[in-house]
Parts: C-alpha cells; structure tokens; sequence
C-alpha cells in the first residue's frame, strides 16, 4: 500500500509571486483564444495566402530538422563524450543562438553567408548558390536559431547515459560507428526525439532571422510566422486565426513531449522495471558448434580476417605502466582473482587492459599477437562489468549474439550460436526476454554468455556477482566456474568475496597502490596474506607491527607475544584466526601474556557460529568467532565488558 503524499502548503511569498507568473504567461494565449473568430477560423485557414506559406513552412521546418539532424547529433555526442581544449567556448557557440535576437541572427548569417558575405561568393561562384531571398536561406535561417534545442537535449541524454554500455560493446568487438548506431543512438531515443521535436516546432515558428537573411518574399521564404505579420496590417482577425494554429502546434509538441527537455535514457527507464525473483538450475551441457572453437567455422580465421590460434589457447602476457606498475604472465586455461582495497587499481588494471584508461598504459600479447597498438574493438579482449551493461532495447538472443555480428558473423550462424551459449549457462528459454525482464542472476548469465560468445583471447570481469543475492550468487558461481574450465584464454576476475577468490582462481593476486603485493595459489594467500586488508578479507583479524626480541610491537600500539621468532627490526603481520581468540567474563588465571580486556562493539552471524568484534584500549580490535550456546554463557551483548586471550603458538607471522 502506497503512503499519502505529505502536502505541503506554500509561503503566501512565495505563492503569489508564483501565480502572478501564471497569470502573465496566460493572459495572452487567453487573448488569442477570446479574439478569435471562431466562425471564420476555417475560412482564414483555408485562403491560398496561408496555405501557401503553412506548406512552405512545414518544407522549411522538415528541412531545418534534417540539417539539425545531421550536424547536431555529430556535435552533441562531441560534447558529451570527448574532452578536448575550448570545448567551453563550442558550448557556448551552440548556446549562443538561443540567446541572441532573432535579427542580429539574420545580420550575422547575411555577413557570414550573403553575397558579400565571408562564404556567399566562394558559394555563388563555385556552386551558384545564393542562400538570401531563397528558399535555402530560410531553411539555414531556421536551422541557426533551431538546432541549439536538439544539441542541448541530446548531450543532456548522452551525459545520463553511462558509458559502460559503449565501452561493453566495444570490448565484444564492435568499432566506435557500430557502437553508436547500435546501441548509443537506441538507448537515448527518448532525448532525441524530444530535441527532434523542440528543433521542429522552434524552425516552424522562426520569423526573426529569417525575414532579415532570407528577406519575405511569398511562396519562397514567406512562411507562416511572416504571414501572420502581414496579415496584422491588413487583416488582424485573420493573423489571429493563424497565430492560433501555430500556438496549437506549440502546445501540442510541449504536451508530447510532457517537460522532457532532454529525455530519459533507456537504460534509466528500464532500471526501474520490475524484475522476477530466483534463478534457474543449470542444465547438462550440451555440445556447442559453430564457432564455439573460436573461429567462425569456414576457412580458420577469426570474424576479424585475422588467422586464427589454431589450438585456441592464448597464454597472456602484459607489462602494465603508469597508475599500474606491474607485470602479468599467465598461462592459458588460468582464472586470476584480483583483489584489494578500495582505490588499489584493481578496475584501473582492467581497463588498461582493454586500453580505455588514460591512467595505466598496457603493453599486451595474447597467444603470438600483440595487440597493444589495436583500439579495444580489436583486441579480443571480453569485459563483464560489475552491473551486466546488457543492453536494455535488445533481447538476451540479440545481446548475446552481438559481438558475433560485429565480428562479422552472419545473422543465422551468430544467433544459433547465442542460443547455444544461452543453453549453456540454462538461461535458453529467456532468449526472447529483455534485460528489464530477467532477475538479477539470469541477467548476470546472459551477460557472461554475451562475453564468452565474442571469442575472447582475454576475459576480465568486473565483481559479476556483487550484485546477486547468496542463493543466486551460488548458483552463478558454480555456473561460472564450470565455463571457465574449459576457457582457452585468461580470466581475471575484481572480485572483494573470498569465497569467490578460493573457488574460482587459480591464483590471487594482490594490489596495493596500483602495485603487485602478492600474486600466488589462493592455498598460500590464505594461509600466509602479505596485507590486512586482504587477511581481514579472508575472516582473519591481521596487526601489522615489527618485530622484537620479545615478540612484536604492533603499528597501531600495544604488544604481541609469538612463539616465531622474527630478526629484531622485521616489519611483520600478525595473522590471528578468530576462532583462536578466546572469550572471558573474567580475567581467565594462570599466566598467559595475551590478554586484554575489552569491550564488545558488534555481533554478526555468520552460518551457525557468531563474530563478535571487540575494541579494546591496549590493542587494535580482535575479532573472535564462537557459537551462539558461548556467547549466551558469557552474556555477549553490545557494550558488554569481556576480556580476550590469544596463545602464542596460534599466531601466524608473515614478513612484509
């Protein structure tokens, strides 16, 4: 059940001023509604005068719009998506003619393309173009104070619109054409139809600079809005019958368009649709054909006309600079899990791999080829990033064929082998679903099927299963890990859930800073991490000190009593499990050295067992994990008094 809305009631200051403004812009549209000769609307309408000039209008406008069309969705894209010098002042030209008036517009369009103009004889005397007192005059003159609405309206979609989705599609291969057609053009329809609409109804109503460029001159560039000033002079009643047409065409686009200004995004729209709840089993594989080698299965070549890895094994090998300083071999058939905290380069190092970042620089070979000078539709290298970036006006046969199409696959043999995959991952029967339509997980495996489908020589993905509740997580998961088995290439997987990391890598490798902390099997990052943020990723409460010859002296204050022993100086992290850490109402006897008292800050569960996180004076915060029937004994509860005790001999100490 929905709540009421909570009215509330204006300020007298502010509302009056407010009504005011309505009554000023109503009063005369009422006054042209009231003046109008209802009974001879039809008839001033109907006279050839006005006919003439409403069809060259509609010519002159449909015209503008064209032109707006071609020169404006260019420009807006510029503006929303390039960052170059002076793109401040190009703005500012684009909005310039919204706020010029319409005739200083006309002078400048006389001086730049009259007869005497800058341009107007270069025109008349290589073309025998002459734009002033023509009919292609009035069409610039319109298109001049026009286009402005379509630019604005765009580039405002165009900056909604988040760029993951041109650069997925760009990674599955498709050129920089390809992806503004298929997809940047689809998904900010609304915007341009809205911009479309403002440009059309702004060149039907142009008067100003087009009698001063274009002069008025009837059945050549006597438009509409110049007949209604004609008609003022000499027949007032029937100027009003027209400016009530076009006042009619004003309001209708307006109403239309309902303040969409500059349109919603497709993507935005469909973010909000309902999606089904559960994910489904993955079936048996079946055996897939057509091209699931890698090749397009005719004549061993790759969609791009390149030869194809006839073993279709691609070992990676990458030298990363910049933000990133590292080096990456890898063999092919390996699952790297990449790791650390926030700000550590992780998605940087996957975006300089697929060559989108101006923050790392990769020097890349994959299998024989190196690919560091090719633009990313080139590369073969498949993103999935964290959200999917399935492409909401395509089904999920359509998404995942897509990098087959734009690798040159025809449209029978690229959609037979989408299904496979979409078999595959047991998403086949929602093949014909849109993204907006599909839960979380089904989602998350179209995207994968999309990626794998493209014939990558390299896969990165982004936290896939970030996003998915635990149950689906599992099934994705498990999904996930019986493809990649069988992957030729490398995989590099951002990922913050250790369990993902355990199961899914063949390695893990640590990023601090942008550099290399730890790269080894996930058995030896588990037992020995090399950082804490790491260690407490993995459940391990972790206390970076040096050492002494008594033990360690931690970072963050306090001392640490180990039964390894370190040279005196070692920079060194303390690795406590927190099932070691043992939990006291009272100080416990005997003589141990590790203990603290302390106070309980959290209780979280985790499965069957508690993690009680307690903060203490002498010492950084411990974590210990102890069953629910323990923490009742001891009377665990937020803010409650505890002492803890660690034994030496259950302390791992790794060299830093």
């Amino acid at each position: 059940m929905s709540r009421p809305r909570t009215r509330t009631r204006p300020p007298l200051t502010l509302a009056l001023p407010a009504l005011l403004a309505v009554a000023f812009l109503l009063l005369p549209l009422i006054g042209i509604l009231t003046r109008t000769e209802w009974r001879d609307l039809g008839g001033h309408l109907g006279s050839p005068d006005v006919v003439q000039a409403l069809k060259l209008s509609l010519l002159v406008s449909l015209w503008a719009l064209g032109l707006s069309l071609l020169l404006g969705v260019p420009l807006a894209w510029l503006l929303a998506r390039v960052e170059f010098k002076g793109k401040a002042l190009v703005r500012s030209l684009v909005l310039l003619p919204m706020v010029l008036p319409p005739t200083v517009g006309g002078v400048a369009l006389l001086l730049g393309f009259g007869r005497r103009g800058l341009l107007g004889p270069w025109l008349e005397d290589t073309f025998g173009i002459t734009l002033p007192f023509h009919t292609s005059g009035a069409v610039v003159a319109a298109t001049f104070v026009a286009m402005p609405f379509l630019v604005i309206s765009l580039e405002g979609a165009l900056g909604g619109l988040k760029q993951s989705y041109e650069e997925t599609a760009a990674s599955l291969g498709a050129s920089p054409v390809r992806v503004f057609f298929t997809v940047t053009l689809p998904m900010v329809a609304p915007g341009l139809i809205a911009g479309a609409a403002l440009t059309w109804a702004r060149a039907l109503g142009e008067f100003g600079a087009t009698i001063t460029f274009a002069g008025n001159l009837p059945g050549t560039t006597q438009t509409l809005p110049l007949q209604v000033y004609l008609l003022l002079q000499d027949k007032p009643e029937a100027a009003t019958s027209v400016s009530l047409l076009l006042l009619a065409i004003a309001m209708g686009v307006l109403v239309a368009l309902r303040g969409r200004w500059t349109g919603t995004p497709l993507a935005g729209r469909d973010a909000g649709a309902a999606r089904p709840a559960g994910a489904q089993e993955d079936p048996p594989l079946p055996p897939v054909t057509d091209g699931a080698d890698g090749t397009d299965g005719t004549d061993g070549t790759d969609a791009a006309g390149r030869p194809a890895d006839t073993d279709g094994r691609w070992p990676l090998h990458a030298e990363v600079t910049g933000f990133n300083e590292l080096t990456l071999d890898a063999e092919p058939g390996t699952t790297i899990a990449v790791v650390g905290e926030n700000g550590a380069g992780k998605t940087t190092l996957l975006r300089a791999l697929l060559g989108l970042t101006p923050r790392a620089h990769a020097e890349l070979r994959l299998g024989d080829t190196d690919v560091t000078a090719l633009p990313p539709h080139r590369r073969q290298v498949a993103w999935v990033p964290q959200d999917g970036a399935l492409f909401p006006h395509l089904t999920a046969l359509a998404n995942t064929a897509y990098g087959l199409r734009a690798r040159g696959v025809g449209r029978a043999g690229a959609r037979r082998e989408a299904r496979a995959w979409l078999d595959r991952l047991g998403v086949g029967d929602l093949a014909h679903r849109k993204p907006a339509q599909l839960s979380g997980g089904q989602a998350q495996r179209v995207a994968l099927a999309r990626a794998l489908a493209a014939r990558p020589r390299l896969l990165l993905l982004d936290e896939p299963l970030a996003a998915l509740d635990q149950t689906t997580r599992a099934h994705v998961r498990h999904t996930l890990r019986r493809h990649l088995a069988g992957f030729g290439g490398v995989c590099l997987i951002v990922t913050h859930d250790p369990v993902e990391a355990v199961s899914l890598a063949d390695r893990v490798l640590v990023l601090a800073d942008g550099r290399t902390l730890q790269d080894a099997a996930p058995a030896e990052v588990t037992r020995h991490p090399r950082s804490p943020w790491v260690a407490r990723m993995l459940g391990r409460n972790a206390w970076p000190g040096t050492a002494t010859p008594d033990g360690l002296r931690l970072a963050a204050g306090g001392r640490l009593v180990v039964a390894e022993a370190q040279p005196e100086g070692t920079r060194a992290l303390a690795i406590i499990p927190p099932e070691a850490v043992s939990l006291y109402r009272e100080r416990p006897g005997g003589s141990p050295r590790n203990v603290w008292p302390g106070t309980v800050r959290e209780i979280t569960s985790v499965g069957s067992r508690l993690r009680v996180l307690v903060g203490s004076a002498e010492v950084p915060d411990l974590v210990a994990e102890i069953t629910p029937e323990s923490a009742a004994e001891l009377g665990v509860a937020d803010g409650a008094g505890l002492w803890t005790s660690v034994k030496a001999t259950e302390i791992t100490l790794v060299a830093l």
